[in-house]
């Protein structure tokens, strides 16, 4: 699975290297490179910088998933749910190369709707991690790492898969929010109100099984 990861990630960076050398001679000196909620340039920097925030970014990612399991406490390692844990880290740099694509659009063409494109990117990004996050298995890098997941193996299953559940409801229900014209309030609450609510539920459930700490 290691092997088809760094595969997949260097087909990424590549085809991201090859558009920004294709595109090159028509960027211009200045380019965007910070939206705010409302899909407003906020944030300029030479076209150099380019380089740094499409294929420098995603490379940084990508070698940090190959990096993470090894320095791994050999009791929390990663080896129960490798497959999940570069499939989880391909998404990521899925999403950057997604993120970079909309970037060099913008700076070419001008019009990409970033307001709506980006939310639509994490909304399927929420969907595609959230499915599979009940297989992850305990560990120090990845997941809902709250100290009551940590203490319990049974508080960290049940959190993952109420996890997940939230997470893919929470992507389903944002893209459907998007199609209805949403305000950015309802859209950065769909995004976010998953997480507080599966941390709550890991202590309550903490609380609940006193007996099962250091399993």
């Amino acid at each position: 699975m290691k092997t088809r990861y760094l595969l997949f990630c260097f087909a990424l960076i590549a085809v991201a290297c090859a558009a920004t050398a294709y595109f090159w001679p028509q960027l211009p000196g200045s380019v965007p490179t910070h939206w705010n909620i409302h899909g407003a340039v906020d944030g300029h920097g030479t076209r150099a910088a380019l380089w740094l925030l499409g294929p420098g970014l995603m490379a940084l990612i990508a070698l940090t998933g190959v990096l993470l399991p090894a320095i791994s406490p050999r009791s929390f390692d990663m080896s129960g749910f490798e497959s999940t844990y570069y499939y989880l880290f391909g998404v990521i740099v899925s999403m950057l190369a997604y993120v970079y694509a909309l970037v060099l659009a913008a700076t070419l063409h001008g019009g990409v709707p970033m307001e709506h494109a980006v939310p639509a990117g994490v909304f399927v990004l929420l969907i595609l991690i959230g499915n599979p996050m009940g297989k992850v298995r305990r560990n120090f890098f990845m997941g809902i790492r709250t100290p009551w997941t940590l203490a319990s193996e049974r508080v960290w299953y049940a959190t993952h898969r109420l996890a997940a559940r939230l997470m893919v409801a929470s992507g389903v229900l944002g893209l459907f929010a998007l199609w209805l014209s949403a305000p950015t309030w309802a859209l950065l609450a769909l995004m976010l109100a998953w997480a507080p609510l599966a941390v709550v539920y890991s202590l309550l459930l903490y609380k609940r099984l006193p007996h099962q700490i250091g399993e």
